[in-house]
């Protein structure tokens, strides 16, 4: 399994631009800064994830001064051949996305991570420790959705109801419902309870096969044995039904729902300190690392594929020893590094590209 052909037309600085990476090992993307090493990782993420790691902006990746960007990449998965394309078409709104996975528009994040299941780590990759809520949910869900595909659609359908409920709340404009209103609140509570406790009945499941992985990698980074742990933490206690109830009239005056898995937490801890408050910036990093690679390996053995893995610029973040410690633990498979700076003593990639000559003039 493996992406094959990467074709960028328009994208970022790029005016055209056709890769070739070992589909099996290692490819490095090694070449001064600003010649567009993080947009072709990024291009790829686009093409996993219908997103990028850089923006939230999909006419950012729009090369100046043009309406339209593709992208185009052939996957193996086995011996099936698979295309997945995308074009972003600039407007005055913004920008749309169209993605096809073998001409057809793909029905959900399954068809995505089906083709290309993906684990990709940037400089920014610490944030998901030192940061608030919304990158650890991010990240949990996206990883959710590569071990089991199917999960997609339970995140699909929760955010539909979460829009749903949230648009019947802006709808009072701060007024208390009626009785009649009380009654059709009553079915999108209904609808929201139930997908709400699946969700983190999975989120649950995912984390507590998470723990021993991330504390093993974790160990491996920092060469000491530490205690690592993993916490879910909901934004309610006991009985959803209740909290929602409790909380209506704070949900009502602000228009949006304030209790449910789009507030919960991952806790993370070393040692029994906060990750976030108390650890230090090369034990945060090694941390989101060891989280990444734990769900790599996840995927790999639970779904028998190795997902393509994406490193941007990590190693010019972490000391000789910790690169040295990454380069031992990085798994079987497809591998794409960039990096402006000569690799580790050790790395020997399947095949080395410099993206100078590909610049737009």
């Amino acid at each position: 399994m493996g992406l094959s052909e990467l074709t960028l037309h328009n994208f970022r600085l790029f005016d055209e631009l056709h890769l070739t990476p070992d589909p099996s090992a290692v490819t490095v993307l090694l070449s001064p800064n600003g010649t567009g090493k993080t947009s072709v990782l990024e291009a790829i993420h686009f093409l996993a994830t219908a997103s990028s790691f850089r923006t939230t902006s999909a006419s950012d990746a729009i090369r100046n001064n043009f309406d339209q960007s593709e992208v185009h990449g052939v996957v193996f998965v086995g011996p099936r051949r698979v295309t997945v394309d995308l074009t972003l078409t600039r407007s005055r709104r913004g920008a749309s996305k169209k993605m096809l996975v073998n001409g057809q528009r793909p029905t959900s994040r399954a068809d995505l991570a089906e083709a290309l299941p993906l684990t990709v780590f940037t400089p920014e990759g610490v944030d998901v420790v030192r940061l608030g809520p919304d990158a650890r949910r991010d990240l949990l869900n996206l990883q959710l959705t590569d071990l089991h595909p199917t999960s997609a659609d339970l995140l699909e359908r929760f955010a539909r109801v979460l829009t749903q409920r949230n648009a019947f709340l802006r709808s009072l404009e701060g007024e208390w419902p009626s009785a009649t209103k009380r009654t059709e609140l009553a079915v999108w509570d209904s609808d929201f309870v139930s997908l709400s406790l699946e969700l983190v009945r999975a989120r649950e499941t995912l984390l507590s096969e998470l723990q021993p992985i991330v504390e093993e990698l974790y160990q491996s980074l920092a060469l000491e044995p530490v205690g690592v742990s993993m916490n879910y933490e909901t934004s309610w206690d006991d009985d959803l039904t209740t909290a929602l109830h409790d909380a209506l009239r704070h949900d009502v005056s602000r228009g949006y729902t304030t209790v449910g898995p789009h507030r919960d937490d991952i806790i993370l801890s070393i040692e029994g300190r906060d990750a976030r408050r108390q650890a230090s910036q090369g034990e945060q990093r090694s941390l989101a690392l060891a989280w990444r690679l734990a769900a790599h390996r996840l995927v790999t053995q639970q779904r028998n594929v190795e997902p393509l893995l994406l490193l941007d610029d990590v190693f010019s973040e972490l000391d000789p020893l910790r690169s040295q410690r990454l380069l031992s633990l990085l798994p079987a498979g497809q591998t794409l590094v960039s990096t402006a700076s000569p690799l580790p003593v050790g790395m020997a990639p399947a095949l080395v590209v410099d993206l100078t000559s590909g610049r737009s003039s």
